[in-house]
């Protein structure tokens, strides 16, 4: 068991939450301060800080990330609280390429893709330092000698990187199928998310709360119903779970916060606990829907977690343009 299940479990999941930090890592230093610049400008209105936080979280591959950001910026009085709520509903929807990405089932160009970014990012140190960021008090990027290109090489080609090792450690958890379905633990688990997916549902939020990554809990479940270790709308169950589980981050970044800040925070476990609810009686409807969108087992768990989160995210906004939220963080203060 432990050569066969645990030791490829870990290996796999600490190689892709290494190349998730790493990835995010990279976009991070990529994009620099400007992102508090972004999400200071372009928040205006609901609508906008959808977008914004959409295209951030895209851009990044971290909802916790903007999420973090964002409480950060409204314990600091930078933002006030009613302009993060777009900007949370956009995280649940820019957090679906990762899955989308994994579901496009590119593990075995994994290896091939982390020789030629890391060749990218070698190369890139011998074209130089890179230039003064203008975010810092220094010169401007434009002034250092049009040398900005080479942050993007670099921080690109390292973001790559981070991306294939999520690849690889997908293909090595996925080694442990047939192993796992010998087992009778697993079994049984099965049999009662058959007759419970709210099973799937906690499993999932459990898992990622204790591993901090919704991605991670989501591909083992995608890497499982691929090699049909577990039915699909298990898989859809479990995902489901991950949404709520990811909730504890936010939850801890807002307990050092202010007020409005702990506000950003309950309104993304609002967000995803509301959403798990709504979808819970209908998940054979979501198989269903989602099978319609793609024809293998993984591919249809990545279009469940997009529906999900694209659905939730739009039946929230126009409760955004409440009165109340600017009422309440007025007595806050």
């Amino acid at each position: 068991m432990i050569n066969t299940i645990i030791l490829p479990v870990v290996a796999g999941l600490v190689l892709f939450l290494f190349g998730m930090k790493l990835m995010e890592t990279a976009l991070q230093r990529w994009a620099g301060p400007r992102l508090q610049l972004w999400l200071e400008r372009f928040t205006r209105t609901p609508v906008r800080g959808l977008v914004t936080g959409t295209v951030l979280t895209a851009a990044l591959q971290s909802s916790t990330a903007i999420t973090v950001i964002a409480i950060g910026l409204v314990g600091a009085g930078v933002l006030t609280f009613p302009r993060t709520l777009g900007v949370i509903l956009g995280t649940n929807i820019g957090t679906c390429l990762t899955t989308e990405l994994i579901g496009l089932s590119l593990g075995g160009i994994g290896v091939p893709i982390l020789l030629v970014s890391a060749a990218i990012w070698m190369a890139s140190w011998l074209a130089g330092p890179l230039p003064p960021s203008a975010a810092q008090g220094q010169e401007p990027a434009a002034a250092a000698g049009g040398r900005e290109w080479l942050r993007s090489v670099r921080y690109g080609s390292l973001a790559v990187a981070g991306f294939s090792l999520v690849l690889l450690g997908i293909e090595i958890m996925q080694t442990i199928g047939p192993a796992l379905q010998s087992r009778g633990l697993f079994a049984w688990f099965v049999t009662e998310a058959k007759q419970s997916l709210l099973w799937g549902i906690i499993a999932g939020a459990a898992v990622t709360a204790l591993v901090h990554s919704s991605a991670a809990v989501i591909a083992m479940a995608m890497g499982l119903a691929a090699i049909q270790g577990i039915p699909v709308e298990l898989g859809i169950a479990i995902t489901i779970g991950a949404n709520v589980g990811t909730c504890v981050t936010a939850l801890i970044a807002g307990m050092s916060s202010s007020r409005a800040g702990r506000y950003v925070a309950w309104s993304h476990i609002l967000l995803n606990v509301g959403g798990a609810i709504l979808f819970y009686p209908f998940i054979h409807q979501l198989v269903s829907l989602s099978a319609l969108l793609a024809d293998d087992a993984s591919s249809q768990i990545a279009r469940s977690q997009t529906i999900f989160n694209v659905v939730c995210s739009l039946i929230a906004l126009p409760f955004c343009y409440l009165n109340m939220w600017k009422r309440l963080e007025f007595r806050s203060q």
